[in-house]
């Protein structure tokens, strides 16, 4: 039985507390594969217009360079308008009948599992792994959602932190892979 975890977020830019997320998840849960899954528009933030998909996949693209054991999922992209997470999982639901499936989520959305779309099936069809903020402590999902807690790797880096320093011409390594880095100057970004 393969084990397949799911990645979804903007990716807005891509960060190493990201990819530090997606190998600790590598590790603990014995993954066979970590599919990356940037949103089209996330519910949750429906006042942010994201940078451009093709900019976004492009910098996932590169970070991910030499990775085989994860891959870019498109398809939220691929269907615009809001990204539901249910509608992705059961895509994989149909595709690995047999897979053990998680979602990685962030600590900060864990009390919030009740509100997303047909939450009640997405109960049953994954279960979350939670991914720490440093130095806060252990969250844990109300019943019926299955959770459980990532160890390693918590960093405090943020997607809007990269976009900030930018604008204010910082120096974006170690915060991004050098190739992303040079991407995001290359392609005036974030300005």
């Amino acid at each position: 039985m393969q084990r397949i975890a799911l990645f979804g977020g903007s990716f807005d830019p891509v960060h190493i507390g990201h990819l530090l997320v997606a190998g600790a998840a590598r590790e603990e849960l014995g993954l066979d594969r970590l599919f990356f899954v940037p949103a089209a528009q996330s519910p949750f933030k429906p006042e942010r217009k994201p940078t451009p998909a093709a900019e976004r996949l492009r910098l996932l693209r590169l970070a991910l360079a030499g990775e085989d054991w994860c891959e870019i999922d498109e398809q939220e992209l691929r269907r615009g308008g809001v990204s539901y997470t249910i509608d992705t999982v059961r895509d994989y639901c149909r595709r690995f009948p047999r897979a053990d499936l998680f979602y990685l989520i962030g600590a900060d959305h864990a009390s919030q599992l009740h509100k997303w779309r047909d939450a009640d099936e997405l109960a049953q069809l994954v279960q979350f792994v939670i991914i720490p903020r440093p130095g806060q402590p252990g969250t844990a999902v109300s019943p019926p959602f299955r959770s459980q807690q990532l160890a390693g790797f918590p960093v405090a880096i943020s997607s809007s932190e990269i976009r900030a320093r930018v604008r204010k011409n910082l120096p974006l390594e170690p915060l991004v892979p050098a190739a992303v880095a040079e991407a995001i100057r290359n392609n005036g970004l974030y300005l």
